[in-house]
């Protein structure tokens, strides 16, 4: 990708590529999200631990499909040279027990010179909501 923002980030930057993020989140395209890894990177999604690029794309197969009707907001909190932190809330419906679920959680982001991510680190919380509290 020859558009692919590259730290040292400035906030302009930065909140770009956080809204590429949502973006990509939102398309739920599950092919699409590895290409901006790293090769090494590191993921930590709640109990889930994962190395390299080879590895997100099966996690992602596995755990979107159970979240439907899917929808995300994130918001930059901080950023430096080469890392972002931002909050988020996302919506969902469990596909099998048809609960609705509103998740809160803190990212933080690095990435290498190239603007490939070398580590996503999430922290986040799902709290069971009804289909008319939803807000996004």
């Amino acid at each position: 990708m020859t558009d692919r923002i590259k730290p040292p980030f400035t906030e302009a930057s930065a909140r770009q590529m956080v809204q590429n993020a949502e973006d990509a989140w939102n398309r739920r395209v599950a092919e699409d999200i590895p290409g901006d890894q790293a090769e090494n990177t590191k993921w930590r999604y709640k109990e889930f631990f994962l190395e390299g690029r080879e590895n997100i794309l099966p996690f992602l197969e596995a755990r979107w499909p159970l979240q439907q009707e899917y929808r995300l907001k994130k918001e930059m909190w901080a950023f430096g040279d080469s890392r972002i932190s931002i909050r988020f809330i996302s919506e969902w419906r469990h596909r099998d027990t048809g609960q609705w679920y509103r998740t809160f959680g803190n990212e933080h982001w690095e990435f290498a010179a190239d603007g490939l991510m070398t580590l996503q680190d999430i922290s986040s919380n799902d709290l069971e909501i009804t289909e008319s509290e939803r807000t996004l």
